[in-house]
């Protein structure tokens, strides 16, 4: 029996990291996705062992605000992206009043320290997310294309083309073809 999970990375990650602090004796609290305030100082050794417990699920702690910044913006960028519904305005505008910050300097921040600007980040993110969503047959492609604010179909399958080098439909019967295969595999390894 085969099963399809969907996770919620954000949930599952707040989860661990109230885990670990608490595992650790900690007094915390949770200000926003990504930010701790830590009532008190931890020791080297305290601090060595809580980054080797969150690394096991790998969460690392950030030490410069301007990585910490680049995080918020993947975080805003993966929340609107993956909302699953279309959002009415541009990804731009989102990201400036969800970080409250210009998003001029949001973008100099991104690509000084990523090396990619956003907008191509943006794009990664959607083809990734297209993919899941093709993987999981709950949409056709108009209705991905929607989902992830392409203006059309075709728009979405240059990107996801550009991207992958082959087209979303393409993709799709790549999937049905493996699932083909490993129903008429299974089928076999149980008649043996």
């Amino acid at each position: 029996m085969k099963m399809y999970v969907k996770f919620d990375f954000n949930t599952l990650c707040m989860k661990v990291l109230e885990e670990k602090l608490k595992d650790q004796g900690l007094k915390y609290r949770l200000l926003n996705f990504g930010e701790v305030e830590l009532y008190g100082t931890l020791t080297q050794e305290q601090s060595k062992v809580f980054r080797e417990n969150l690394e096991d699920y790998g969460i690392e702690i950030i030490e410069s605000q301007k990585t910490a910044l680049v995080q918020k913006i993947k975080d805003a960028i993966a929340e609107f992206v993956g909302s699953n519904e279309a959002v009415p305005v541009k990804a731009s505008i989102y990201i400036a009043e969800k970080l409250n910050h210009s998003y001029g300097y949001l973008s100099n921040v991104f690509s000084d320290t990523t090396n990619i600007s956003i907008e191509n980040f943006i794009i990664i993110q959607k083809i990734e997310y297209a993919k899941e969503l093709i993987i999981g047959k709950r949409y056709n492609l108009t209705e991905i294309a929607q989902l992830l604010n392409y203006s059309s179909v075709a728009h979405l399958s240059t990107q996801f083309k550009n991207l992958t080098g082959i087209t979303p439909s393409h993709f799709q019967k790549i999937i049905a073809m493996r699932r083909k295969t490993q129903r008429h595999d299974s089928y076999y390894s149980k008649a043996i």
